[in-house]
């Protein structure tokens, strides 16, 4: 330890006096373990008698010294007159810290209704902007060639042609675990034809737009809430509605169109891919021939189970491209909110995607069955 070295002695006798000894400065303090350590050995009591006229202090000492003392004076300190000066601009210029209140009754019920509040306010934005989108599409109706089709086909391509290798990665081991894990249970009952039926139910009617909807929801989803945020961020959202084009038009309504023509056809490519791993686990696992499961299929699935499959993958590319929207709009002129925007827009999306399906099964649960 060099003489430099802040430390402090105390002198053995009860309330003895606390000598301050180096140099209590910012070069020294940028250590960080020895600022752990005064800080866990320093005495916090203000009635003993402090001697600090032998070390050598700046204002970070200082605000070291007068948070250690509680941000009030010892009742006996020695110092020179330069440190008096020092530790007297640190007291003018420390701020107390306030203690939160503890969260009575009275503070939750207003957490909860400031939560409902702004629950209200998405759900009205989300409501708005879904009639703003039947009054583009009634446009788009009355004026077919005005309409915005090379953003639909971009959009298209980006959120259909190239989400194909992830999904059909995710479908095809999903397939393969769901496999596995039902023959282990189909061996024991002697039941192993009917794992078609399973995977072919489940698949075609549950998880495959299920999976198709949550991939393209953390993929998709965030990728339109970042694009429009930027607009947002960059004022570019501002300089359409100067030049008098609607961003509901422009924006919303290619990107709704495109997730949903593009769900139905990614949900049945995930659903393929799904098959075709069950195909090859059921083989693997239980020795049944790919000819006997192609051949099993058609009569385990029935065209409503399909027809309800598709329809739902619409829904969810509907819901999915507006929520991405809602919250792509709604970010402020800021990279924070675009970040909070964004992961927002992917867990609304998911959770809505989950909520939707379980209504789905439980309004359908006789159909197809």
């Amino acid at each position: 330890m060099t003489d430099a070295t802040p430390r402090f002695e105390r002198e053995p006798a009860p309330g003895g006096a606390v000598r301050l000894q180096g140099d209590w400065t910012a070069a020294q303090f940028a250590r960080p373990r020895l600022v752990r350590n005064l800080q866990r050995d320093l005495p916090r009591d203000r009635a003993g008698a402090w001697d600090l006229r032998q070390a050598v202090l700046d204002h970070v000492g200082a605000q070291m010294l007068w948070n250690q003392w509680g941000q009030r004076w010892p009742e006996n300190v020695d110092l020179l007159p330069a440190q008096r000066t020092i530790l007297e601009r640190v007291a003018q210029f420390t701020r107390k810290r306030e203690r939160r209140p503890r969260a009575g009754p009275w503070t939750l019920f207003l957490a909860f209704g400031a939560s409902l509040l702004r629950g209200v306010g998405h759900l009205t934005g989300f409501i708005r902007l879904l009639g703003r989108l039947t009054l583009d599409l009634r446009e788009l109706v009355r004026a077919p060639h005005h309409g915005p089709w090379r953003d639909f086909s971009g959009h298209l391509y980006r959120i259909g042609a190239t989400a194909l290798p992830i999904t059909a990665l995710v479908g095809g081991l999903i397939g393969v675990v769901l496999a596995y894990l039902t023959s282990q249970q189909l061996r024991q009952f002697g039941a192993d034809a009917f794992i078609v039926d399973i995977l072919g139910v489940a698949l075609v009617r549950e998880l495959g737009p299920m999976l198709a909807a949550i991939l393209i929801a953390g993929r998709s989803g965030s990728a339109i809430t970042a694009e429009i945020g930027v607009m947002r961020v960059t004022d570019e959202l501002d300089a359409m509605r100067v030049m008098g084009i609607s961003h509901t038009y422009r924006l919303v309504m290619p990107r709704a169109m495109a997730l949903a023509i593009a769900m139905p056809l990614i949900s049945g490519w995930t659903t393929v891919c799904g098959l075709l791993g069950g195909m090859v686990a059921a083989d693997l696992s239980l020795g049944i021939s790919p000819i006997f499961f192609l051949n099993a299929l058609p009569s385990a699935v029935s065209v409503e189970n399909l027809t309800l499959g598709m329809s739902k993958s619409v829904v969810f590319g509907i819901l999915i491209a507006l929520i991405g929207c809602h919250f792509g709009l709604r970010v402020q002129p800021n990279t924070q909110s675009l970040g909070q925007g964004t992961t927002s827009s992917v867990v609304t999306a998911i959770t809505v995607v989950i909520l939707v399906d379980a209504l789905f099964a439980v309004l359908f649960s006789e159909v197809g069955m």
